[in-house]
């Protein structure tokens, strides 16, 4: 095994959900989970905007310096921007952007959000494979596609693409970006009837090796892995990070693990075995992990698991920092 990665430590770590499926604007808070603030005038004002799509803003905390990456970006050509401003958060704080996947309530705002930044050459990490054309394709024969990013596109509005298939590091070798994650589990096993066009012609793409994860450590906690859909597997996601690293400890978990519809419910028993027996102190399902894999993961593991929305402010920060 080669040496592992050196990712240096945070004292804190802020995870906002710009883009989630679900909106409550009642959803009580915790110390670590800061709800979007209700004012005398929020049924009168813009409000925050769900969909079916992902997107994290990542703050690391060191030293007294904060830096900011946007990881993915919904599915709507506005939303995620929508969404900063009615939380009053400015776009140009973002100085990299890391896509999970090619799947297009991922990339859907990266050219609407690539207008907001006001700079060019911002820096867009992701798998050559992302590219690619998709669909899915459902029991009864209809199909979903799914198209990619455009390159031109974002090229246009500055952004300077990094296609990246193994590991790299960004921000100061804070923030890991893990590139194309090994599978190792006997469960979890891609996207069935997902299909990728090849030189004209569709073919089987049920791995969707351009699925890749963020990992930040925080200092004297251990690990926060974020991922956006896990069609990798979110278990071997964690093992992945957990490798990569040399860090055993995983602290928090948060993003989608695609363990929505019916193909994926016989996957949900050993995934949720997997995560108690890794054993995250914090595990933030939404986005396309589904209702059945989220209540079970609420009954197995009820002191990790947090209940999330748009506007949500995940705080992680080392025991000596822990006021957020």
């Amino acid at each position: 095994m080669s040496e592992p990665i050196a990712l240096s430590p945070v004292d804190a770590l802020d995870v906002t959900i710009l883009v989630d499926n679900t909106i409550d604007v009642l959803m009580a808070g915790s110390e670590m989970a800061h709800r979007a603030p209700v004012r005398v005038d929020t049924f009168e004002s813009p409000p925050l905007l769900a969909e079916h799509g992902y997107s994290l803003l990542i703050t690391t905390h060191r030293g007294g310096r904060s830096e900011t990456i946007l990881y993915d970006a919904g599915l709507g050509k506005d939303t995620v921007a929508h969404n900063m401003d009615v939380l009053g958060i400015n776009p140009a704080a973002i100085r990299a952007i890391v896509l999970s996947h090619g799947h297009t309530d991922h990339h859907g705002g990266l050219v609407g959000i690539a207008q907001r930044i006001g700079r060019q050459r911002v820096p867009l990490v992701l798998h050559p494979d992302a590219w690619r054309d998709r669909k899915g394709v459902f029991p009864d024969g209809s199909e979903l596609h799914l198209p990619p990013p455009s390159r031109a596109d974002l090229e246009r509005e500055g952004i300077e693409v990094l296609e990246r298939r193994d590991p790299s590091l960004l921000i100061d070798h804070t923030v890991l970006v893990t590139g194309q994650v090994e599978r190792t589990t006997e469960f979890e096993k891609g996207m069935p009837r997902h299909i990728a066009r090849t030189d004209g012609d569709w073919e089987p793409d049920e791995c969707l090796w351009d699925d890749q994860a963020v990992v930040v450590h925080v200092k004297d906690r251990g690990l926060v892995v974020l991922s956006g859909c896990s069609h990798a597997g979110i278990v071997n996601v964690l093992r992945y990070g957990q490798k990569l690293t040399g860090t055993e400890k995983i602290h928090g978990v948060a993003g989608g693990f695609h363990l929505s519809g019916g193909y994926f419910e016989p996957v949900i028993p050993p995934t949720v075995e997997a995560l108690a027996a890794i054993g995250p102190d914090v595990i933030v399902p939404g986005h396309c992990t589904g209702w059945k894999a989220i209540q079970t993961i609420a009954q197995r593991l009820p002191d990790a698991y947090v209940p999330t929305c748009v506007g949500t402010r995940l705080h992680f920060a080392a025991p000596s920092t822990e006021q957020g």
